[in-house]
């Protein structure tokens, strides 16, 4: 075992992931646990954040199985973004459920700040979009059943539960849309706007550094120093090494994340802090992986063999638009419906199949076309693991899909950046575009996206 490991915490969605990883980024030991998710109404999606915290401890607890205490020197934290929640200053219990990344309650709240003419403002400052997604709108729901509690997104509450500092890191902060993202402080007009107090505010902190050192409270944990805290696509992209303009990242989740450092001109995509004072482009798309297992559960079947279908069929002009939150960039649709276009009596699951793979890749190439050119793709992700939706992405795209050879890139990000050494480099399967012209195929999907965009109220 060496004797200079760190341990990277990567709380995503559906799990937490525990890594091990040594001076040349090796993986020595590894563990997971599940994290509940609930949807009590329709658009609402909810996670509890005593049960994060818990996931947290026990996965750690597992990947620190016999190890010597001496030999891990620091912590690194990955984690899912934009999910909201509020905890009671006093006695540090959560005063709310967690409304997570995908929740939608806040849709109507949203609109009538549009409607009140805001939007741009909001835009200006913050570089996101009007949209639900973010948490300003979830943290005043929150705050409207909770006016004296506390507020964070699920990096600042795992940093407070487990040392007590009430803060936030710079890249986390951003996605609120509480942020002047151009000078990385709280924007007192945004603040204002949505009547959040400062008072309830975690202090903004640098993406690396001393931000705490975990008390008693983080069972295996206490003793050791926090030195790295990144959002999960922010922290992919530092693992991939990115540094230049012409790539552009795709983490292929639960939804999926386009990223290249760099602002791109334009209302498509938003403006985030990466890590630190590192600026980049992003393009978030709700439902990648969740559209998968969503067929999956319809169809009584695994989301492999979801996946073992689509390599062996075409989707024969189907087409499976995964608005079921609405559609997010470039698209920004709150309105947007779930829709399956092209069906015939000869439609079958494995045509399903392939259109929800397809989908994938399509919604993709539409954030990638919105940020300009792009010399490759840089892939991560558990549904890279497909090698029909690497080759569809690739033809789609025209340029080379280089799908990294390692997994759990959030993870290593966080503990190459908590580590203080250089980000080693990492190894790529390449996809290469094959001969064909995707321009009939992009067509055929923009036409089903305007379906599932078409207003049905009469307006």
């Amino acid at each position: 075992m060496p004797d200079r490991l760190v341990l990277a915490v990567d709380q995503g969605t559906s799990s937490t992931k525990c890594l091990l990883v040594d001076e040349s980024g090796a993986v020595v030991r590894e563990a997971s646990t599940p994290v509940p998710i609930r949807y009590p109404r329709p658009g609402w999606v909810e996670q509890d954040a005593g049960e994060i915290l818990d996931s947290v401890r026990t996965a750690a607890a597992a990947c620190l199985d016999g190890v010597p205490r001496g030999a891990v020197t620091a912590v690194g934290f990955s984690t899912q973004r934009e999910s909201a929640m509020v905890w009671d200053r006093h006695t540090g219990l959560p005063a709310g459920p967690v409304l997570g990344w995908q929740d939608q309650r806040t849709r109507a709240y949203c609109d009538g700040l549009r409607e009140k003419g805001e939007a741009d403002r909001v835009r200006a400052i913050s570089g996101l979009p009007l949209d639900p997604m973010f948490s300003a709108a979830k943290l005043r729901w929150l705050l409207d059943r909770a006016p004296d509690a506390v507020v964070g997104t699920v990096d600042s509450w795992l940093v407070y539960a487990l040392t007590g500092r009430h803060q936030i890191e710079v890249g986390n902060a951003s996605r609120t849309q509480l942020v002047d993202v151009r000078a990385g402080d709280w924007s007192a007009e945004l603040l204002d706007l949505f009547e959040i107090p400062t008072s309830a505010l975690p202090s903004i902190t640098a993406s690396a550094g001393e931000l705490g050192r975990i008390g008693e409270h983080g069972g295996v944990l206490a003793g050791l120093p926090i030195t790295a805290v990144l959002g999960d696509s922010h922290a992919a992209l530092y693992a991939h090494g990115t540094s230049t303009e012409d790539g552009v990242k795709v983490t292929y989740g639960t939804g999926s994340s386009v990223m290249r450092l760099g602002a791109v001109v334009g209302d498509a995509v938003c403006l985030t802090v990466a890590w630190n004072d590192r600026l980049a482009a992003e393009g978030n798309i709700r439902s990648s992986g969740a559209t998968v297992a969503w067929l999956a559960d319809l169809l009584g079947v695994t989301a492999e063999r979801i996946g073992q279908m689509a390599a062996t069929a075409s989707s024969d002009g189907v087409h499976l638009v995964p608005g079921f939150g609405g559609l997010a960039a470039p698209w920004w649709d709150d309105t947007a419906v779930g829709l399956i276009s092209g069906l015939t009596l000869g439609t079958k699951p494995a045509q399903l199949a392939r259109a929800a793979i397809e989908s994938i890749a399509h919604q993709v190439a539409d954030v990638v076309d919105a940020m300009g050119p792009v010399g490759a793709v840089l892939a991560d992700g558990g549904a890279t693991g497909n090698d029909v939706l690497m080759q569809i992405q690739a033809d789609l795209l025209g340029v080379p899909v280089k799908r990294a050879r390692t997994a759990n890139l959030s993870a290593l990000g966080a503990a190459f950046l908590a580590s203080g050494f250089p980000a080693p480099p990492l190894s790529y399967d390449e996809f290469r575009p094959q001969p064909g012209d995707p321009a009939p195929l992009r067509a055929a999907w923009r036409a089903a996206v305007a379906r599932a965009r078409t207003p049905t109220d009469g307006s």
